[in-house]
């Protein structure tokens, strides 16, 4: 890993945000456009999201499938309006198999291989899922259906970046099906506000409930829920969505079951999903120009035991310590490495530590095996105190409890102090240009004008918020009456 200092935050922060990506070990580019390679440590980072994320849905009463990564164009073509923006981005297989060219080494497809059916590598599973849905669902006792699929998905990018924005991502897209259109809408809700729940309590990232316009909903719903947040720079990035499919779907794929009554509907349906950005979204949201800073509830490791010795005496002295440290320290469930690796000095690894956004870092000396105290350093505040170490099984979680707090209170106030109010085009521009942020400000409804005001400014509509009251105003762009306002931010 390279101890070379960061590209200052404040200098270029699209430099700062790739190269924290690199050097702390998270991913790196993979020499196939828009494809990354995730690292161990990146890897771990998102088998701990993983983690948290699927034990809320498996206590809300969702259960994990997994469905073909390959659909038969055929499905894919069978909702109209969510096939017209997705075909844009799509792979498609059309052979099966390679052969070598003849007259030379490289391989060529073999024509005599095509397939029957050409077969679309999945950009989301809404059209497999709902093929096979019609064979499960026949009455009201097999609904709902709730189920949840964590894997990969492929859409074709014109423009990417590590983790925000790569031709291929990991996910996990629920698709559930449902007897009533009230159980259905709930349903979004409930999985909006777990989302919000994961977002605030673990990634300490603050957002915004919203709906999205009706231009900008999911191809092929209803109405798309969505959580928003603002990183350090000022800009939007979408954590996650929840759609409102109707039966949309149900009607595409004449999916139909036999009611309480005894009458044939269509069966009502949502889907819902977030991905490997919500890592785009912590390291944007919290990381500083000495690397990451990861919350402590949502960090592979949450302290580091780091020794400082110059000779094997007393490197057995500390070495002891350190192991009881260690076995204190996972007895309290407390995910900690400890760092003796001989061949790197300390400040080597105090550097690696702090690029890689470790909470904790407890060192261990001559001087503090004397005062039988260690040091304890924080990511967060860059503060050191020294604590006996007979008291870390106590003093420990508590400060980890603490960080999480201060990480989230932080992005709190930053988000807070950045939702501005604009009813004056001017000032609108002069907002958005300068603070940057959620600007709060009135629409008048029509596509048109959100276009005119994304051509002019960059920014774009993120939500109609569900949080705040509506209020009768003039659109910032038009003039012409609107009934709520609605925000606006240029985004990731």
């Amino acid at each position: 890993m390279s101890q070379s200092q960061l590209t200052k935050r404040s200098e270029n922060y699209s430099k700062w945000y790739n190269e924290i990506v690199i050097k702390s070990g998270l991913a790196e580019f993979s020499g196939i456009r828009g494809f990354m390679i995730i690292k161990p440590y990146g890897y771990t980072l998102w088998d701990r999201m993983k983690t948290i994320l699927d034990n809320m849905l498996k206590f809300t009463g969702h259960q994990n499938v997994y469905f073909p990564l390959l659909i038969p164009k055929s499905a894919f073509s069978k909702e109209k309006e969510h096939t017209e923006i997705f075909s844009e981005g799509c792979a498609v297989v059309t052979h099966s198999r390679l052969k070598k060219n003849p007259d030379q080494e490289e391989l060529i497809v073999d024509p005599e291989s095509k397939l029957q059916e050409e077969l679309v590598i999945r950009p989301t599973s809404e059209s497999i899922i709902w093929k096979t849905y019609k064979r499960w669902i026949q009455s009201y006792r097999d609904l709902p259906i709730l189920f949840n699929q964590w894997g990969n998905a492929l859409r074709w990018e014109m423009r990417t970046r590590l983790f925000l924005r790569t031709t291929e991502f990991l996910w996990q897209e629920g698709h559930t099906a449902h007897s009533t259109e009230k159980e259905a809408i709930e349903e979004a809700i409930k999985i909006l506000n777990i989302y919000t729940d994961f977002s605030e309590k673990f990634m300490a990232i603050p957002v915004l409930q919203g709906i999205k316009p009706y231009m900008d909903k999911f191809y092929g719903s209803e109405k798309t829920y969505c959580i928003e947040a603002l990183m350090q720079d000022g800009k939007a990035l979408q954590i996650g969505t929840s759609h409102f499919l109707g039966q949309n779907f149900s009607k595409a794929f004449d999916v139909k079951f036999t009611n309480f009554n005894g009458k044939k509907e269509y069966v009502w349906s949502t889907s819902w999903g977030v991905s490997t950005r919500l890592i785009g979204g912590l390291i944007m949201s919290h990381s500083d120009d000495k690397g990451l800073i990861l919350p402590p509830k949502i960090a592979p490791i949450q302290t580091v035991i780091v020794p400082i010795y110059n000779n094997k005496e007393k490197h057995s002295i500390i070495n002891e310590i350190a192991i009881k440290i260690l076995n204190i320290l996972e007895k309290e469930g407390i995910r900690v490495k400890y760092d003796n690796r001989v061949m790197l000095t300390p400040g080597w690894k105090f550097h690696e530590y702090e690029m890689k956004g470790i909470p904790i870092r407890i060192s261990i000396g001559k001087n503090e095996i004397q005062n039988g105290k260690v040091e304890i350093f924080r990511r967060d505040t860059y503060e050191k105190t020294f604590i006996p170490w007979i008291s870390l099984k106590n003093s420990i979680p508590k400060l980890l409890d603490e960080i999480q707090k201060n990480i989230y209170k932080k992005a709190f106030n930053r988000t807070q102090k950045l939702i501005i109010k604009s009813d004056e085009y001017n000032d609108f521009k002069n907002k958005i240009n300068h603070s940057g942020g959620f600007i709060m400000a009135h629409w008048d409804g029509t596509k048109n004008t959100s276009k005119k005001i994304q051509e002019e400014t960059e920014a774009s509509i993120r939500c109609i918020p569900m949080s705040y009251e509506k209020e009768k105003g003039k659109c910032i762009y038009s003039g012409n009456p609107s009934s709520q306002r609605v925000v606006f931010s240029k985004s990731y």
